[in-house]
């Protein structure tokens, strides 16, 4: 007690304000007063809210203290019915406000299953019961453990712990009982609450209720005290609450823009182990999760940094014991100050008075698809907290578009700290639980299998700085790590296996080019010619998706060449709009298709409708043929629905897609170097031997290239330009969604002609535009370079490589492109001499 009244000395109680102005009384003594405060709400049941200090619910508070408490009450409990009988017993916790505060209890009495009460009905799992909450906003309670035997273990002899923040009719607790007794009857119940609130009439209802089902129930409550209501005082807290609010909305405070960085932390939370008492969470759980917490408390404090001294962990409503265990872990193993809440479903009038509980409130809409509807969400005393970051911890079902769009929690937290940090606990769904019915939204609802398996087989995106030299929040790459796997190999022989058949291309890496300083003087120079031009491209193709695809696409690159552009995207629609669009990287392969996997992935996450797929450029459109065939074989096999494989890119040379910043065909700088302007990553790789059914597709992080990353600084010099050309991009744009759009092929057109002009015979060895023939230069044997006769600055760089590999630039007319890319036909290493140069065919 001394350690909780140190805290509180000299400060104003937070429920003076409610008692001065009604009259409510809070009978019980200092103790009570620092348990306590008072807030009022909006309910036609009872218009005062009891509002905990140590519950973690409403009020920040040191994760320790929360955990505490509960584990407090365990442990007396296990004194109460002796160690043999506390091994028997079951511990259910209330939706949603004591999930966490019952799990605490069960792990304080030890060897005991915990099931919590839900408001989230799950398909495929059998109800177990259900219960009314007589003064809550919302009332209907579900249980739905995995195991049906949960709650009819050890038959009659097995105590039932019932667990709530406050006892204060005790009908809720009641009702449960009487609903359980029905079906479970049993010799002894236990109830536990941090507060006992009840009347004196209400006190002598539990021993008549005992006497009547014939089981002895006995409470256990950290404090004891009455709530002294007044005459009237549900009608003068409910013209009280709309004065405050009128009030309010007379004078409304302008929304604070939101500028934090934003960082998704992978906490590779441990494989079978449920995020919470939904289903129920065994000891056998509990010896899982416990030994796996330093090391999830470690990745978030390495996230954190060095710069924050008070940190939120915030939980999301029902989801209250796994962000508290992390919190608790985390206060042990960082400096910085640690609080904890949650977010609720409750609506508490805020009043910024010290004399109050609720002093903030941040609005925003449900982000988990909510059986009931969407509706509002609220987090309390966070907004003026003066926190440097935010942990917030939900589980994947919550991992919504609603959570990172505009007004949503991200959002409404960015503009109240410097750094939030997203930590996603996999949503358990129990095995036997039957998939849901496939339908074109559900997030295509994945199957419930599926979004358990999400922990071993489809992890969070990689990130940088660990993954890639870009900002964690730029871009999510849905890839595997094989930086540490040998793949490269010398282009010749690369190009001989690949032609052979003898491999495919996307099995190895060719040997990352290193740019001479000529070559690199180059890049820079055609950096600063082009990047006015760039950003024009990139503000039209991006203003272009939103006008079409819906005010908060999401990006989907395809790694690599499309990730420099889809950050691009990112910037344009964050700086002109005010709106961060997720952005993720995956793998496409011709020939073999798009990653299945990273497909899995973003329909758990996000509707696939709100999928927009991004690259580069354009050549002939094979992978724009590419994914169209992909996506239609992927929803066919995988029951979802909803993906658009229409493509958005920078340049549309080709007339292969109708969503493009521009049809010309011009130098993007990012097309003259490798990874080194690609956040250091190198091409993605498929092979069987490396990539298994449930993987992501592979690729590497040039760690050592540090030096020479110029990823940054492509990026920030578009991104500087960018001011500059919102007029040109908005009358392009508006002239572009009333014009003809549609694909022409015309790219593909000439590359057949092409291919049999030169007795090449196979159209994948023509690369046309300056992107593609870069790449050949780059990664391919080249054979020789077709240039438009009169082709100026955008062909520096392509006439440099030619001279440094030897290659023949033959100028032609009539040339739909600026310039193509011949490979080497029927290439053998024997065709380039010992010097491995490229020569013309004899």
């Amino acid at each position: 007690m001394t350690g909780r009244r140190k805290e509180t000395a000299n400060v104003v109680w937070s429920g003076s304000w409610v008692a001065e102005r009604l009259g409510v009384e809070l009978v019980g003594g200092e103790e009570l007063r620092e348990l306590l405060g008072l807030a009022l709400r909006r309910n036609p049941k009872r218009a005062h809210l009891l509002v905990s200090n140590v519950l973690g619910k409403h009020v920040p508070q040191r994760p320790s203290v929360v955990y505490g408490a509960g584990f407090e009450l365990g442990l007396r409990v296990r004194e109460l019915l002796g160690d043999e009988e506390a091994r028997r017993a079951v511990v259910l916790g209330y939706a949603e406000t004591a999930t966490g505060l019952g799990h605490a209890v069960a792990d304080g009495l030890g060897q005991a299953p915990y099931l919590h009460s839900t408001r989230r009905p799950v398909a495929g799992v059998a109800r177990a019961g259900g219960f009314e909450e007589s003064h809550s906003h919302a009332t209907s309670h579900l249980l739905l453990p995995e195991d049906p035997e949960l709650l009819a273990a050890d038959g009659p002899d097995a105590t039932l712990v019932l667990v709530d923040d406050e006892f204060s009719t005790g009908n809720t607790v009641l009702n449960t009982i009487r609903a359980l007794h029905e079906r479970y009857p049993r010799k002894r119940y236990v109830i536990v609450a941090l507060a006992d609130m009840r009347s004196p009439d209400d006190r002598g209802r539990l021993a008549g209720f005992a006497d009547e089902i014939g089981a002895r129930v006995d409470l256990i409550a950290r404090n004891a005290g009455t709530v002294g209501l007044p005459d009237g005082v549900l009608d003068k807290g409910q013209a009280l609450v709309a004065a405050q609010e009128a009030e309010q909305a007379a004078e409304p405070r302008p929304a604070a823009p939101s500028t934090a960085l934003r960082t998704r932390i992978d906490l590779r939370w441990p494989a079978g182990v449920p995020d919470g008492g939904r289903h129920g969470f065994t000891p056998a759980h509990r010896a899982l999760l416990e030994p796996a917490l330093p090391a999830m408390a470690d990745r978030i404090a390495r996230a954190l940094g060095d710069h924050p001294r008070r940190v939120l962990v915030l939980g999301f409503e029902e989801l209250m014991y796994a962000p508290l265990r992390l919190g608790t872990a985390l206060e042990e193993r960082t400096g910085a100050e640690i609080r904890y809440s949650t977010t609720t479903r409750s609506p508490v009038l805020a009043v910024d008075d010290p004399g109050y509980a609720i002093r903030t409130r941040l609005v925003f809409p449900a982000h988990d698809d909510p059986a009931d509807g969407p509706g509002d969400r609220y987090a309390y005393n966070v907004a003026g907290a003066g926190f440097g970051a935010v942990v917030l911890v939900v589980d994947s079902t919550a991992d919504t578009p609603a959570l990172h769009g505009p007004g949503g929690l991200l959002e409404q937290l960015g503009a109240h700290t410097a750094h939030v940090l997203l930590a996603v606990v996999p949503s358990y769904i129990p095995p036997s639980a039957a998939p849901p019915a496939p339908a074109a939204h559900s997030r295509a609802l994945s199957s419930a299998s599926d979004r358990q398996e999400e922990a071993p087989m489809l992890p969070e995106p990689l990130r940088g700085p660990a993954f890639s030299s870009y900002a964690p929040d730029e871009v999510g790459w849905l890839l595997q790590d094989l930086s540490d796997t040998q793949l490269e190999a010398p282009t010749e022989e690369r190009e001989e296996a690949i032609q052979s058949g003898g491999a495919h291309y996307a099995e190895s890496l060719p040997v990352e080019y290193q740019p001479s300083e000529q070559y690199q003087d180059l890049f820079k120079a055609a950096l600063d010619l082009s990047a006015a031009r760039i950003a024009r491209a990139v503000g039209t193709v991006t203003e272009t998706v939103l006008a079409e695809r819906g005010p908060r696409p999401v990006l989907v690159s395809l790694a690599r060449a499309g990730t420099p552009v889809g950050v691009l995207m990112r910037r344009w629609a964050r700086l002109r709009h005010g709106t961060d669009l997720p952005h993720y990287a995956v793998s496409i392969v011709r020939g073999r298709g798009i990653d299945a996997n990273a497909l899995r992935w973003l329909a758990a996450h996000h509707n696939p409708a709100d999928i927009v797929f991004v690259d580069g450029w354009t050549g002939k459109g094979a992978i724009t043929r590419e994914l169209a065939a992909a996506i239609a074989e992927f929803e066919a096999a995988d029951g979802t629905e909803g993906f658009d494989p229409e493509i958005a890119v920078l340049a549309d040379p080709g007339g292969c897609v109708r969503t493009y910043g521009t049809r010309e065909d011009f130098l993007i700088p990012s097309a003259c170097l490798n990874s080194t302007v690609s956040g250091l990553i190198s091409r993605t790789v498929l092979r069987a031997d490396l990539v298994g059914p449930d993987d992501f597709h592979g690729a590497k992080f040039y760690r050592e290239l540090a030096g020479s990353d110029v990823s940054g600084h492509f990026l920030d010099t578009v991104t500087d330009r960018f001011a500059e050309v919102t007029d040109a991009v908005d009358a392009e744009v508006k002239e572009l969604l009333t014009a003809d759009r549609a694909p022409t092929w015309e790219g593909w057109a000439a590359v057949e002609r092409i291919s049999e002009e030169y007795g090449i015979h196979d159209v994948n060895l023509v690369k046309p535009g300056v992107g593609e023939t870069t790449r050949v230069l780059l990664r391919r044997v080249p054979w020789k370079i077709l240039a438009k006769r009169g082709a100026g600055a955008d062909l520096e760089h392509i006439r440099l490589l030619a001279e440094q590999r030897g290659v023949p630039v033959e100028e032609v007319d009539e040339l739909p492109y600026t310039c193509v890319g011949l490979i080497h036909p029927k290439y053998t290493r024997g065709a380039t001499g010992a010097d491995g140069r490229a020569v013309e065919s004899q």
